[in-house]
């Protein structure tokens, strides 16, 4: 039970801060394409990249790695969201728009992630 209250903490901030960032961008580009989700998975994978990392060079907490990886960046990622945008352009016919979502998001979000990882490598002991 100890390892619930971080990750429903995490969660609800990350939940929050996907809602505000989605908003924004939402605002500023419209509705045409989802920006939002597909910056946010991207984000989410880059700032787990740098986490992992971090707690792998330190050591870790594990309060830690439950309260921002799974709270936090479980909260802020939006895969479910992806799933359900890319179902939207398939179904509008705007196949190329659903087939370049599907390859920027997951690719740029493994990249992200491992791009993250390289970071911390790089940063001195």
């Amino acid at each position: 039970m100890n390892s619930l209250f971080p990750v429903m903490i995490g969660g609800a901030i990350g939940a929050g801060a996907r809602h505000l960032a989605g908003q924004a961008m939402l605002a500023r580009l419209g509705p045409g394409f989802p920006w939002w989700t597909l910056s946010i998975n991207i984000a989410g994978s880059l700032a787990m990249g740098l986490l992992i990392g971090l707690l792998a060079r330190s050591g870790g907490s594990e309060t830690v790695r439950l309260f921002v990886g799974v709270g936090i960046l479980g909260g802020f990622t939006t895969f479910s969201s992806f799933s359900l945008e890319f179902w939207t352009l398939f179904e509008r016919g705007q196949m190329g728009q659903a087939a370049f979502y599907v390859l920027a998001s997951v690719i740029g979000a493994i990249l992200a992630c491992g791009l993250g990882m390289l970071a911390v490598r790089q940063l001195p002991a």
